[in-house]
């Protein structure tokens, strides 16, 4: 038969033992394992150096506020201080918006609580809240064909399940919730409109995000609800019971804001030669930190162009740009197109950007002309080793460099990040330093560091066509 073990707690026996022993049995525990695992990893390197400092001494950096204006002071320093020559702030005034109070609960058929968030240009609910019949559509095509007139003094809740995709595709037809659905519920006579959260997480973390009202829609309160919360009212709309929410959403337009740019030159040698600009945008949403959207960005074109230039100038200048308002900038305000404004008379030769994180590149795609094959295969064979392959598609840029581009009809070289966990983060609280790796971080400049060398090194024109 089995003897009876007398079980004694960890803490039973401490408090069992004189002064002396307990001193030496605390000193023999692994606390320091337990504070190693707990501690976050540390990387090193410019691009770490750059996307720690950002994250820890400015943090958020909504456009428009008195923390962005402190980012351009920071990059302006931190650029100078890494031997960037031309370090400029340019500043311009944006139509932006600020976050104000915020929550939400469903009052029937049953109560709880929402974690939602506002949408960027949404509008103010009353002081005291809205509170409204809640109508579910399982999509925005359905919403779209709701008769005119129907949400009279309602609230419309719109459901979709944002995929994963390598590429981060889903989020261009997912997103067209957020940017296009309050306009439409607007139209329909809505009185407020909450969406679930573009974004592929379970965590009940609700993701921001600018929309943008079309024109003739009167602009009402808009905002997201965390996919577990979104989840739940599915299910009880399954059930067939009215549905009622109380939400307050107190963001505001925030018009004429400062914004602005900062932009820096590393000088080539011929500087006759038309430049190479890469790019990344300073201003972050304002619920995390924004380290990966977009300190690790700036951190990756900056560190990979003094890497490109360690052992000597490149033929070509490079020119970083720190782009301001790239959040809120799509109705023609960003610091990409302030950018395109100020430099659209100089010449380029070829426009980059990163803003998709920090997990590993694993594709390259350009829009080069015939003539420009050779170039296209020196950089596919520089890219190579690191496990890096060209892709067919468009290779368009981003927000940041898409105005000089047009301009100037430039070529482009997109290096495409792995986008699997992207929408995880993506305008959340969870947009913080603890989610980049320093290994990948180091891939991401190191793939930049191999094109940035091929691209600033050519003598020839380099023409856009359509790629590869």
């Amino acid at each position: 038969m089995a003897i009876p073990v007398r079980r004694v707690t960890q803490g039973a026996m401490v408090r069992k033992l004189p002064r002396a022993a307990l001193l030496a049995a605390l000193a023999a525990l692994p606390f320091t394992a337990t504070i190693a695992a707990a501690t976050p990893q540390q990387g090193s390197g410019v691009a770490w150096d750059i996307v720690e400092g950002l994250t820890t001494e400015i943090g958020p950096r909504i456009a428009g506020s008195e923390a962005e204006a402190r980012a351009r002071a920071w990059a302006d320093a931190k650029l100078k201080a890494l031997g960037f020559s031309n370090v400029k702030i340019e500043p311009f005034k944006a139509n932006v918006w600020q976050r104000g109070p915020e929550h939400a609960k469903l009052t029937a058929p049953y109560q709880q609580p929402l974690a939602i968030t506002a949408l960027g240009f949404s509008v103010p609910t009353p002081a005291d809240g809205l509170t409204a019949e809640m109508v579910y559509f399982p999509t925005l095509a359905a919403l779209e064909a709701a008769p005119a007139g129907s949400l009279k003094g309602k609230v419309a809740f719109v459901d979709h399940a944002m995929r994963r995709a390598q590429d981060g595709s889903g989020y261009g037809p997912y997103g067209n919730v957020r940017r296009s659905g309050p306009s439409i519920a607007a139209q329909k006579g809505a009185a407020g409109i909450v969406i679930r959260s573009a974004g592929t997480d379970s965590h009940r973390n609700p993701h921001t995000g600018a929309t943008v009202w079309a024109e003739g829609a009167t602009p009402i309160p808009a905002g997201a609800v965390s996919n577990p919360d979104a989840d739940l009212i599915a299910r009880i709309a399954q059930r067939g019971k009215p549905m009622q929410i109380d939400m307050t959403l107190m963001g505001k337009p925030n018009p004429g804001a400062p914004s602005g740019n900062v932009v820096a030159e590393l000088p080539g040698r011929d500087p006759s030669l038309p430049i190479v600009l890469v790019a990344c945008h300073l201003d972050s949403w304002d619920l995390g930190t924004g380290a990966i959207d977009d300190a690790s960005g700036c951190a990756i074109v900056t560190a990979a162009a003094l890497a490109a230039q360690k052992d000597g100038k490149t033929l070509r200048t490079i020119r970083v740009l720190w782009s301001g308002n790239e959040e809120m900038g799509m109705n023609g305000q960003g610091g990409g197109t302030h950018y395109a404004e100020m430099h659209g008379d100089e010449p380029h030769a070829v426009a980059m950007e990163s803003d998709f994180g920090a997990d590993n590149v694993w594709q390259v795609k350009n829009n080069f002309a015939p003539a420009n094959k050779a170039l296209a295969d020196k950089i596919n064979a520089a890219l190579w080793p690191m496990g890096i392959v060209p892709h067919a598609g468009p290779a368009d840029g981003g927000a940041d460099v898409g105005a000089i581009i047009a301009k100037q009809k430039l070529a482009v070289v997109d290096l495409g990040q792995d986008g699997m966990h992207y929408f995880d983060l993506h305008h959340t609280p969870d947009d913080t330093l603890d989610k980049v790796d320093p290994a990948t971080l180091q891939q991401n400049v190191d793939a930049w560091t191999a094109v940035l060398k091929v691209i600033a090194n050519e003598p020839g024109e380099i023409a856009e066509g359509v790629g590869e």
